[in-house]
């Protein structure tokens, strides 16, 4: 049998553990000098699946003018809402839990769930989240979107490893089960 696939939160933060600003702003991670693309295309080559909440896509898709910017991958974006499927995204309205095993299940590279708040929080809570790889910008912003939502759950970690992209500092690591 192969090894199951795991599901990776893949994220940049300010130093003070916000994501965005409370206007949903990330004009200030641009700000950070970096170094290449922050290992961005690095990771993204070891993932095909793609995990959105509703609120994350919506974002997205205003700041990229419509277009869609993960078209080679399987992206399923998470909605209380009936929505039409579109040629790159299926709308899912399902238990978080149950498709996600699915997902993890089934054959292929690891699954990259974008973005913080509800959609990280559930998996989370139910402690499916196998490996954190955190960005933290030297930025402190004092108040805004958390990484973390607030809840009822703790997962223990092992770290993996560090590095640097010049004032980026990328922490990684695993889930401990």
């Amino acid at each position: 049998m192969s090894e199951k696939r795991k599901l990776v939160l893949f994220i940049a933060t300010s130093l003070d553990g916000y994501i965005a600003t409370k206007d949903d702003s990330l004009e200030w991670l641009f700000n950070v000098e970096g170094e290449g693309d922050n290992g961005i295309s690095e990771f993204y080559d070891t993932v095909d699946t793609i995990l959105l909440g509703k609120r994350t896509y919506d974002w997205i898709m205003d700041q990229e003018k419509g277009e869609f910017p993960y078209k080679n991958k399987n992206c399923y974006v998470f909605t209380k809402s009936s929505i039409e499927d579109t040629e790159y995204v299926k709308f899912v309205n399902e238990d978080v839990t149950k498709f996600a095993e699915t997902l993890k299940s089934q054959d292929g590279k690891s699954i990259w769930i974008v973005g913080g708040g509800e959609l990280l929080y559930s998996f989370m809570k139910e402690k499916l989240v196998d490996e954190i790889i955190v960005t933290i910008a030297p930025t402190i912003l004092g108040k805004g979107i958390p990484l973390f939502k607030e809840g009822d759950y703790q997962l223990d970690l092992s770290l993996k490893g560090m590095r640097t992209f010049n004032q980026f500092a990328e922490l990684h690591y695993v889930v401990k089960k």
